[in-house]
């Protein structure tokens, strides 16, 4: 098939070549007799491409701004301290990448071989792949519909050359739509290890964040654990703590035990997080003795655990 029009309502939905942007499009029959939903043969690939993976893990919120980049880069950052471990960030927040900035990478190019897109290095066994490689300036907007941003994923997952990886993480935009729906689709069949779900204490980012369990649990994508960001503020002169987001409801340990979902830990604030993201520096080295991070190496252990200990169920996750 050609690429996808404007306005393309996808050859899954019921005005596959009848919609209004359907018209002129030299796809228009093929998706109106229904063969466009025919499965697509880039589920084998990327099943044969994931064979090289160990370890595959979706970091998850409903809730926009609450640190899924930059846990996704720490958690990145914090396996590759081992230098036997292969780790792959992809980046699958479409319109908005900010993983390039946060690892260091900003004004990188992607190079094509004879065996796919090569990921950007940030250390020989830490390698990224962002949309934002992809784009001419950091200020340019990415304005998609689904089934481009779908068929983006899919290049991503099918046609990036990561070698060897003990660990793959996923960062993805908030929400439950398009972008998390393709990855776990794309990925049923290679494994999903599992979803760590971010949050911080306030009430309105749970709410969301209930959302996003809520659609793990329909389309059966194993729960690692939650992580709550941004809870509390320890002074680093008087070390006491001050809630910044009181956590009113109780905040994540409590929405934890009521749906019966494994609590990873709590990172405090630490405004020096935010500079080493700006900078592009892994914050485990700007500030090695901060709370944050003895919070980070112990989420992060906990993940290696579960990843060590489960064996991730492909079979029952939804078929694309």
């Amino acid at each position: 098939m050609e690429a996808a029009p404007l306005g393309c309502p996808g050859v899954d939905s019921a005005q596959a070549g009848r919609g209004a942007a359907c018209q002129g499009c030299p796809n228009q029959k093929l998706c109106a007799s229904g063969a466009g939903a025919a499965p697509d043969p880039a589920v084998e690939e990327i099943k044969e491409k994931m064979k090289r993976v160990k370890h595959r893990i979706l970091v998850l919120s409903g809730k926009g701004g609450v640190g899924k980049s930059t846990f996704s880069a720490h958690l990145a950052h914090g396996l590759a301290e081992d230098g036997d471990t292969q780790v792959a960030l992809l980046d699958i927040d479409i319109c908005g990448p900010s993983i390039p900035k946060i690892m260091g990478l900003e004004g990188e190019q992607v190079h094509q071989s004879g065996s796919g897109w090569s990921p950007v290095y940030v250390e020989d066994n830490l390698g990224v792949m962002s949309v934002g490689f992809l784009l001419s300036s950091p200020d340019d907007a990415v304005i998609w519909r689904g089934p481009k941003k779908n068929g983006m994923i899919k290049q991503f997952l099918r046609d990036v050359d990561w070698g060897d990886v003990d660990y793959l993480i996923v960062d993805t935009p908030p929400g439950t739509s398009d972008e998390h729906l393709s990855v776990v689709q794309y990925l049923a069949a290679a494994h999903i290890d599992g979803a760590v779900i971010l949050t911080t204490p306030q009430e309105v980012a749970l709410q969301d964040v209930r959302k996003e369990i809520s659609f793990c649990h329909k389309v059966k994508l194993p729960i690692i654990g939650v992580v709550e960001n941004m809870s509390g503020f320890i002074c680093p002169k008087c070390k006491k703590e001050s809630q910044i987001f009181p956590p009113t409801t109780g905040g994540a340990e409590a929405m934890c035990e009521d749906l019966k979902i494994p609590l990873l830990g709590r990172v405090p604030l630490d405004p020096l997080i935010g500079k080493s993201c700006d900078k592009g520096q892994s914050f485990f080295v700007e500030a090695p003795d901060s709370p944050a991070t003895a919070a980070y190496r112990s989420i992060i252990q906990r993940i290696q655990e579960f990843c060590s200990s489960h064996q991730s169920h492909n079979e029952n996750l939804i078929s694309p």
